[in-house]
């Protein structure tokens, strides 16, 4: 590990929540949950007025409900969201060329390979003017965490939230990191955690006593290795600056469970067309197909079928699912579906489109979305007005959806910049109300970004 504490883990603070908040001033100060709304849903950002109730991320939506029944509950604006990712990973660039990004709202730094620090002092300046300058560009809030190895940097990040920065200083990881829960460690999920608990290990520093041996007999060799070396305070990973995508896939929850064979038969074709239209839109092609099906009793099966070469025809691959398919039994109810392809690389074999058996191999895949079900064209229309989506009504300007039903629709009007605006309602199909794109948070004045 390196002697100055010059790797930095940025994580937005709430990141969904936190941002619908500062796009909507009548949620600022309350309890956003940001998910899916339906039965199935799940919770995919709480703000930290929702957490004190003990909604969190990845619980069931009719949890958080019973939880925190008075929180505005909104449907994700992953464009909206992507769109500042992109902001705030331009600042990330600004201080290095080794930037790794995990997800939209959290990448590790190198600085030192950025010259933007050498020491402790350096690097907390770095991360001071960083948090700063997000805050200017976005209007929102981002932890920092400063330590000489990635492990420790993002450990650091989760006690500096939310909006603030921890340094751990070369020399003092094993004391900090002693009294620690296991759970702090990486790759120390629930079912590790129970396992080290049934056997008396609660804490790093038991890790560490309990000693190598015991730990690669209690979690097999490659574990047992990493996680000792871990509560040692050791990890010598890089900071890469480019995450190679491994997979593509694309997956559905369906709110009430598929029994007709049929069905899933139609939501597995249309979900190998979208599989495909995102290895279309990243250059990639793909040699192994890969079928995701979970069934009514939550088991999840998982089939697959590799190629003689990567492919990115949309008949190819429809077919080789299919194919997966007919080996599932479905009987029961299927929950979920999903398509995914792997191998990846930035060409594809000319002879696999004979596969397709000359049904549609040429056909693009922009066409292809003209087979989906007549059921799903309605569902689509009838959820035009999605919760805490942006809208604009030709008389009272830009608001966002609170919610529709019986043929209304309730939008409050206000913008980023405004005060907390009025609620109106009106019929679904009222000419004057359309969808409307995001607006900024900061609003640039004189080719300048203003402060919020």
């Amino acid at each position: 590990m390196r002697k100055a504490p010059t790797i930095l883990h940025l994580d937005m603070d709430a990141f969904y929540a936190s941002a619908e908040q500062a796009s909507k001033p009548s949620l600022r100060g309350k309890a956003v949950v940001v998910g899916g709304l339906g039965p199935r849903g799940v919770v995919a950002t709480a703000s930290y007025e929702a957490r004190v109730f003990g909604v969190h991320s990845a619980m069931p939506m009719a949890q958080a409900r019973r939880l925190a029944p008075n929180a505005a509950y909104l449907v994700p604006r992953f464009g909206f969201y992507k769109a500042i990712s992109e902001q705030v990973m331009g600042l990330l660039r600004e201080l290095s060329t080794l930037v790794e990004p995990l997800s939209l709202d959290e990448a590790f730094v190198d600085l030192e390979a950025g010259g933007a620090a050498w020491d402790e002092a350096s690097a907390r300046l770095v991360g001071a003017r960083l948090r700063a300058d997000i805050r200017a560009v976005t209007g929102l809030t981002g932890s920092v965490g400063l330590a000489a190895s990635k492990m420790l940097a993002k450990i650091a990040s989760e006690q500096a939230k939310p909006d603030g920065l921890v340094v751990i200083e070369p020399g003092t990881e094993r004391a900090m990191l002693g009294p620690m829960s296991v759970r702090t460690l990486p790759g120390v999920g629930p079912a590790t955690g129970d396992h080290l608990r049934r056997a008396g290990i609660h804490t790093v520093d038991e890790i560490v006593e309990a000693g190598e041996d015991e730990l690669v007999r209690l979690l097999g060799k490659a574990h047992g290795h990493g996680l000792y070396a871990m509560a040692l305070a050791r990890d010598e990973r890089a900071v890469v600056a480019e995450r190679e995508a491994k997979s593509v896939s694309v997956e559905d929850t369906y709110d009430v469970d598929i029994h007709d064979r049929v069905r899933v038969g139609l939501e597995v074709q249309r979900l190998a067309d979208r599989c495909v239209r995102r290895l279309r839109e990243a250059g990639l092609s793909g040699r192994t197909i890969v079928l995701k099906v979970r069934r009514y009793d939550f088991s999840t099966l998982t089939r697959s079928e590799t190629l003689r070469g990567p492919t990115d025809d949309p008949a190819v691959v429809r077919e080789a699912a299919l194919r997966l398919l007919e080996g599932v039994d479905s009987t029961g109810g299927v929950r979920l579906l999903g398509v995914g392809v792997s191998g990846l690389a930035d060409f594809t074999q000319e002879d696999l489109f004979a596969q397709a058996a000359g049904q549609g191999a040429e056909l693009p895949v922009e066409e292809v979305a003209d087979e989906v079900p007549v059921e799903e064209r309605d569902v689509v229309v009838e959820r035009r007005w999605v919760a805490g989506h942006d809208v604009r009504h030709a008389e009272y300007g830009h608001g966002w959806v609170q919610g529709s039903g019986l043929g209304r629709v309730t939008v409050r009007f206000e913008t980023p910049d405004s005060e907390p605006g009025r609620v109106r309602t009106f019929l679904v199909d009222d000419p004057a109300l359309e969808t409307a794109e995001p607006l900024p948070l900061v609003a640039v004045v004189g080719g300048r970004r203003g402060g919020s």
